[in-house]
């Protein structure tokens, strides 16, 4: 045996130490990873005070990390296995202790969540009513239900009962579950009930003039935000949970998220966004309004502020466009509080080196503006701003109330989501994603980072949907897409009296496809378990075609056009026309209240024929505007 003398030993035990500090600090640096920038920030601070945060995990969490929560000192709130993860508070010294599991995928701090209503002319909506066959009926949402996480709904509005053509009677509120913690279901806030009846309200009140999308859907009251307007992720995501848990009992085929947080993370990380693609890959379409910080406080664009999960490319991200209380839609706008694009959401690598996701956001955008659903009586918004109340009854069961917002935006939206399931079941979320996509409006002097593949066209959305197969399981790429009788669509529409072609677009990340070939062919992205956006790929900074998801015929893109004809690509920083907004600041805006409603200054009297008129004009934030209020006796 060969002797080795003392200094050697001191070499072995040098190179010993060195090893085992690279890998304590390699160790480290993993960990470190697997900590949102937010929550390391809280952490540095020290304390004992307990942080509420998220854990997200590989697969269903372990009972060994549920016993670990409180044996580190932390409270375990809520189990979520439909979507891998648990909700909790822990000392700062626990999370790194955690965070180093291998049964821990992310820790991210539980950020405080905030809610970010002429609609059936001007979006399409009453033109399609009859479109159904003998098994459909009327278009009108019937047997499809749409779930609403928000402030809570107040059911006993007439806006929410069946139709009297329905041979039952009641609420279309067939469930209500509370979040918050306080028990309560109702709407004291405000802010849900609106956002469900520009999905969903019937037209009980003022003789339909208010009424919402899909008027015949049912609603799931889904309470996820307090009397404040104010929650958490956490509440959020144990909202998406019991949803996914819940779809086959209550039928829910959509779900609607007018809310949001700043984004910090990269989608890839996100609680939020990780619990709405499992939504997704559960067969639940995902409505999300984009955010209203669309400009700062000197009102200059700002780009790059997409709330989350808005920034989770499998949802349905909505913008706001301004109608302008007309039916036309040649007037429409992108309202200027409309939060744009690209999604500013980052992963940061070992070296400190941060990698933003810079996804074309939103995906498209609907009305938004100064818009009339129900009023939940004595709610505390109508409360703090009286200017909101729109006076169309002395009956608190049938006011209405004005609401602007991303937020009335995504529920118009959701309510069209559920049209195209009642006319054709078989759609995969990716699908109808594509259809809304594809028959979009493209609106001149507007780029795609505002307003995505352009504004929601009803009409052509569940037409298409009609001309689709209905046998869709066990198809492949390159399979006849419509129905064996159907003709080629045409890629146009008249709605309010404006024509228009279809945009004929499909957003691909960093880029957009197009071609025929997208609604006559059935996609590799149209399946289930994969994402919409992902048929573009990049290799070696070349952008290509993924084969196995697109057939021939389909042209893509070379970057986003702006306004003023300037290329965006993933490549090129942002800087026409705005700012990009980065590690997940974004800007306030004096005009737009932290729950994302806008509001006007306006005076109203009523006229002789008792109609509430707006004498002086509605000061909004993208022009002026004179309105009538149909009353109601």
């Amino acid at each position: 045996m060969k002797k080795i003398t003392l200094p050697k030993i001191a070499k072995i035990a040098l190179l010993l130490s060195l090893a085992l500090v690279w890998c304590s600090l390699a160790a480290w640096a993993q960990n470190n990873q697997k900590v949102s920038k937010d929550l390391k920030d809280k952490v540095a601070k020290g304390g004992t005070v307990k942080i509420p945060v998220i854990i997200s995990t590989p697969a269903a969490p372990t009972s060994s990390l549920k016993s670990a929560i409180p044996g580190n000192g932390g409270l375990l709130k809520r189990t979520l296995n439909k979507v891998n993860a648990v909700t909790c508070e822990l000392p700062p010294a626990a999370v790194s202790l955690l965070a180093a599991r291998t049964d821990v995928k992310y820790v991210a701090l539980d950020r405080e969540a905030t809610s970010a209503g002429h609609l059936e002319i001007t979006s399409g909506a009453a033109l399609v009513r009859n479109y159904g066959t003998t098994g459909t009926g009327t278009i009108d949402g019937h047997g499809i239900s749409i779930a609403v996480l928000d402030s809570g709904i107040n059911t006993p509005h007439q806006s929410f009962l069946k139709d009297p053509s329905d041979n039952n009677s009641g609420s279309r509120v067939v469930y209500s579950i509370d979040f918050t913690g306080t028990g309560v279901t109702d709407d004291v806030y405000g802010h849900g009930s609106h956002v469900a009846g520009m999905a969903a309200a019937g037209s009980r009140v003022a003789a339909g003039a208010y009424t919402g999308i899909a008027s015949a859907a049912n609603l799931i009251n889904v309470r996820v935000l307090d009397a404040n307007g104010v929650g958490s992720a956490g509440n959020v995501i144990a909202g998406i949970d019991w949803c996914i848990t819940n779809k086959a009992i209550y039928n829910i085929k959509v779900m609607n998220l007018s809310l949001g947080t700043t984004a910090v993370d990269s989608y890839l990380y996100d609680p939020m966004c990780l619990a709405v693609r499992r939504a997704v890959d559960a067969g639940i379409v995902v409505v999300v309004a984009a955010g209203n910080s669309g400009k700062d406080s000197l009102g200059n664009k700002t780009y790059g502020s997409i709330h989350s999960p808005g920034i989770e490319p499998s949802a349905i991200t909505v913008g706001a466009a301004n109608t302008y209380g007309t039916d036309t839609r040649n007037d429409d706008t992108v309202t200027t509080y409309s939060s744009r694009g690209p999604t500013r959401g980052y992963w940061t690598d070992g070296a400190g080196v941060k990698y933003y996701d810079n996804l074309i956001k939103p995906d498209l955008i609907a009305p938004g503006n100064w818009l009339i659903e129900p009023q939940s009586p004595n709610n505390n918004l109508v409360l703090a701003n009286p200017q909101l109340d729109a006076n169309v009854s002395g009956v608190a069961t049938k006011e209405q109330m004005y609401l602007s917002g991303t937020s009335m935006a995504a529920p118009a939206v959701a309510g069209a989501v559920a049209l195209l399931l009642q006319r054709n079941p078989s759609l995969t979320p990716n699908l109808v994603k594509a259809i809304l996509e594809y028959t979009a409006q493209p609106l001149a002097n507007f780029n795609n980072l505002e307003q995505g593949t352009g504004l929601m066209n009803v009409e052509g959305a569940v037409r298409l949907a009609g001309q689709i197969r209905t046998d869709l399981t066990g198809r492949v790429k390159g399979d006849p897409l419509l129905c064996s009788t159907c003709a080629t669509p045409t890629l146009s529409s008249t709605v309010g009296g404006t024509s228009f072609n279809w945009g004929g677009a499909l957003i691909q990340k960093w880029n957009f496809i197009t071609g025929l070939n997208l609604m006559t062919k059935y996609q590799g992205i149209y399946g289930t378990g994969v994402v919409l956006s992902d048929g573009v790929l990049l290799s070696n900074g070349i952008i290509i075609g993924d084969g196995v998801v697109l057939s021939d015929g389909v042209v893509l893109s070379d970057g986003v056009v702006l306004s003023d004809g300037t290329l965006w690509s993933n490549s090129n920083p942002l800087t026409v026309q705005g700012v990009v907004l980065s590690d997940g600041v974004v800007l306030s805006d004096g005009v737009v209240l932290s729950d994302g409603v806008v509001m006007s200054d306006s005076v109203y009297t009523l006229n002789s024929n008792n109609v509430l008129q707006a004498n002086s004009v509605f000061k909004t934030g993208d022009g002026t505007i004179k309105m009538s209020v149909k009353m109601d006796p």
